[in-house]
C-alpha cells in the first residue's frame, strides 16, 4: 500500500517536513518513491508547498494520505478531490468513570514507639 505522509527533517527546534510518497511499511525518514512537497511550520507564516498534479496522480494510483496531511490540507484550504485518509493506528480509549473508594474513615490506632537502636561498636 502506498501512503502520502510527512517525513521530518531539519534541526532541533526548527522542523521541516517533507511530503513524501512511500510504501506503508518503509521507515518514516527512509526510502520513499517521490517527494511532492514541503511544510515549514516554524517560519513566521507557515509555509506549505505541494505539487498538486503529482498529489492527484498518486491518489489516482490508489495512494492514501496520512491523517496529519489531510488535516494540513484542510487547514491551508487546499481543496482536492476526496482524499482517502489512513485510519489512526490505535483508537482512543473512552474515559472510564472513576469510582471513589467506599472504605470507612476509621481512625488508625497509634503504633507503639520503638526504642532507638544501639550503635554497633567501632572496629579498630
Amino acid at each position: 500500500m502506498v501512503v502520502i505522509r510527512l517525513a521530518r527533517a531539519g534541526r532541533k527546534g526548527a522542523p521541516v517536513y517533507q511530503i513524501t510518497v512511500a510504501d506503508k511499511y518503509a521507515k518514516l525518514t527512509g526510502r520513499h518513491l517521490e517527494k511532492i512537497g514541503i511544510y515549514r511550520p516554524s517560519t513566521k507564516k507557515a509555509e506549505f508547498n505541494l505539487d498538486t498534479t503529482r498529489y492527484s496522480y498518486w491518489l489516482s494510483k490508489g495512494a492514501i494520505a496520512s491523517a496529519r496531511l489531510a488535516k494540513l490540507l484542510k487547514d491551508f484550504k487546499i481543496d482536492l478531490a476526496a482524499t482517502p485518509v489512513v485510519e489512526d493506528k490505535a483508537p482512543k480509549k473512552a474515559a472510564a468513570p472513576k469510582a471513589a473508594p467506599a472504605k470507612a474513615a476509621a481512625p488508625k490506632a497509634a503504633a507503639p514507639a520503638k526504642a532507638p537502636a544501639k550503635a554497633a561498636p567501632k572496629r579498630k
